[in-house]
């Protein structure tokens, strides 16, 4: 390394550095750098629960991420909870879901029951202009309360101090309030026929821990949600790769055996792209890889692509939307060894732009057996992203469904859409890589999205 006359690492004048600022993470997206291990949050909270009340437009809903942010498994914005989980809130039970609510309509005519179950529960009362209503504040006399008021200057100490925790580095989130979302049982007709498999999961705050009566939240929103952003839809056979949409990556990351090259995204006769991965020594890689990216970011949709994926062990194919600060992840993989098989995988991490929260390593995948070889022929895949439900398909078929915490919120952050084929380190997941079987191919033979674009 050598001297510089600018920093590579922004700092923040405002509070002291912490090592949230090191270069490290910059050194592992460049691909300098390799991790083999799970990268975990690993501040938990010690008080809890927390229950959390206020009038629509006071910060409910950003309270909810702060809340996050601290470590706290945050269950908000719901007209009530899931049955089971509110009767073990009622008997006072230990190990709930979650150890935080906030803005959930059907605690509000419980909250002295809340306050005898859980002597030792942190309560908040969210404040816009106005103060909270005085029969609210009556009901919470004698509990451990702090009244947060909507912007005020120094939210995170006021809530940091209330929950004895460090603040994080990043600012307090301002989020729009999205008000009481209704929980409903599962929508009828929507059932998968095939099996899954569940594989093994990151180990998280921002993970629901499975039990045989958790399926997640399955919400709607009582109001249409105000607009994400201006409609983008198209269908592209990718005949041309259009410059002003799609961008040919050149970089890697740390678990790519491969260094992504343009080169090795070439276009078909007839159409379509084929995505290479080659055998080359590049210094910081001894092999190629192809991927192409969308220049506009995307909230909510749908998003399909017609893939034929390579049948090379230690190969992967991806369809996925990925975002960075904080990471928020939906994924189709296809590996080379399994190419019978799906792949379907979600990160989530909390924050608002800029935050950073890029934690996990495995996320939360599930394998789904697709009946065909995926490398034989091209095959449509689908995923369908809306603020309370992620859905996966092929072929048009319904394989499998997300609601909210199950088992993790849904992302709710602009990303980009991605198609690439790669060389993985990870035996785990794709197998030993077949040298002798490269160069290897997949192919996207069209890619359509039906989505908003995030608006600058």
């Amino acid at each position: 390394m050598r001297a510089l006359r600018r920093p590579v690492v922004n700092q923040r004048a405002d509070l002291l550095s912490t090592n949230s600022y090191s270069i490290l993470p910059a050194l592992s997206t460049l691909g300098v750098l390799d991790y083999s291990t799970t990268a975990l949050f690993h501040q938990r909270p010690s008080h809890y629960p927390v229950f959390a009340f206020g009038p629509p437009g006071s910060g409910l809903s950003s309270l909810a991420m702060a809340l996050s942010m601290l470590g706290y498994r945050c269950c908000s914005d719901l007209d009530r909870i899931p049955e089971c989980e509110f009767k073990r809130l009622m008997t006072g039970a230990s190990h709930c879901t979650f150890d935080a609510y906030v803005n959930v309509g059907s605690l509000n005519a419980h909250v002295r029951t809340l306050m005898l179950r859980y002597p030792h529960a942190k309560f908040i009362v969210t404040e816009d202009e106005e103060p909270a209503g005085d029969d609210l504040v009556k009901m919470l006399a004698g509990a451990d309360l702090v009244r947060l008021k909507h912007n005020e200057t120094n939210t995170w100490r006021t809530l940091c101090e209330h929950l004895r925790l460090p603040p994080p580095a990043a600012p307090y989130p301002l989020v729009q309030d999205i008000g009481q979302r209704e929980v409903r049982a599962p929508v009828p007709g929507t059932s998968m026929s095939r099996s899954t498999k569940r594989l093994r999961y990151d180990r998280s705050p921002w993970i629901a821990e499975p039990h045989a009566d958790w399926e997640g939240i399955n919400a709607r929103f009582l109001e249409e949600p105000a607009q994400f952003g201006s409609v983008v839809k198209f269908e592209d056979d990718l005949v041309d790769i259009q410059s002003a949409r799609w961008t040919l990556r050149n970089d890697t990351f740390p678990g790519n055996l491969g260094l992504f090259r343009p080169m090795n995204v070439s276009a078909r006769s007839g159409g379509g792209l084929a995505l290479g991965v080659h055998q080359e020594p590049l210094g910081v890689r001894n092999y190629s890889a192809a991927a192409i990216s969308s220049r506009d970011s995307f909230l909510y949709g749908r998003f399909e692509a017609t893939l034929q994926a390579t049948n090379v062990s230690g190969l992967v194919t991806g369809f996925f939307l990925y975002r960075a600060s904080p990471r928020q992840e939906i994924d189709i993989e296809i590996t080379g060894n399994r190419p019978t098989r799906l792949l379907v995988n979600l990160f989530y991490n909390p924050g608002s732009e800029g935050a950073k929260f890029d934690y996990g390593y495995r996320g939360t995948p599930v394998a789904i057996p697709l009946g065909f070889d995926a490398s034989k022929a091209p095959h449509r895949f689908a995923i369908e992203w809306d603020p309370c439900e992620i859905r996966w398909f092929v072929d048009g078929e319904l394989v499998h469904r997300r609601a909210i915490w199950n088992p993790t919120p849904v992302p709710n952050l602009p990303m980009k859409l991605h198609v690439n084929t790669w060389p993985t380190r990870s035996r785990d997941l794709a197998g030993r890589l077949s040298v002798n079987a490269l160069p290897a191919t997949a192919i996207v033979h069209n890619i359509a999205v039906d989505s908003f674009k995030a608006d600058a």
